[in-house]
């Protein structure tokens, strides 16, 4: 079976032309949770819809969780931000990766960087990708941290900032979490 490709923003699926299909770009954030350990299996689900081009920006503590030879596209991270801009005509990183992609993805989003992202703070790639997100384009996060941060009451108001300015929320589950507590 051949794949389907996504259709131009506009153009009607069943239309069949001879003009290429845009692929469709999706930015994934990846911060310092233990959820991290999941990036290469949401990496590989993502890279089963046809037509969809992914890259990967990452926090430093993020790392920890996951190997980056198991991430089979882009990886960007501080130090590809600092490498890539050598004077004043050089391409921003954070500046080229907003433009680049069609949504955004921030899983897992830990509470450090939720509260970063809440308050305005931009002192990595990632945050800073967020602080130039074009409004107009989908950013969605998903919330991943121990039960206990989750239920502090500076969390609930976390994330309705971030849903103020018109992110979505893909909400926590509950269940067996790494340190053997169960809950969000």
């Amino acid at each position: 079976m051949e794949p389907i490709s996504l259709p131009e923003p506009g153009i009607p699926a069943g239309n069949s032309s001879s003009v290429p299909q845009k692929k469709f770009r999706v930015l994934v954030g990846v911060t310092g949770s233990v959820a991290a350990l999941k990036l290469p299996l949401l990496i590989a689900e993502l890279l089963k819809i046809p037509g969809l081009e992914v890259k990967v920006v990452t926090t430093e503590r993020a790392k920890h969780f996951y190997n980056p030879q198991e991430i089979p596209v882009t990886l960007y991270g501080d130090e590809e931000e600092w490498q890539l801009w050598q004077g004043r005509s050089d391409p921003v990183l954070h500046i080229e990766l907003r433009r680049w992609a069609d949504l955004m993805v921030v899983a897992p989003l830990d509470a450090n960087t939720l509260a970063k992202v809440a308050n305005g703070i931009c002192d990595n790639l990632l945050t800073c990708v967020i602080r130039a997100w074009d409004l107009s384009k989908p950013l969605l996060f998903c919330p991943a941290m121990n039960t206990a941060m989750w239920e502090h009451p500076i969390t609930a108001r976390h994330v309705e900032q971030l849903k103020g300015f018109g992110y979505t929320e893909i909400p926590c589950v509950v269940k067996k979490l790494v340190c053997g507590d169960e809950g969000q």
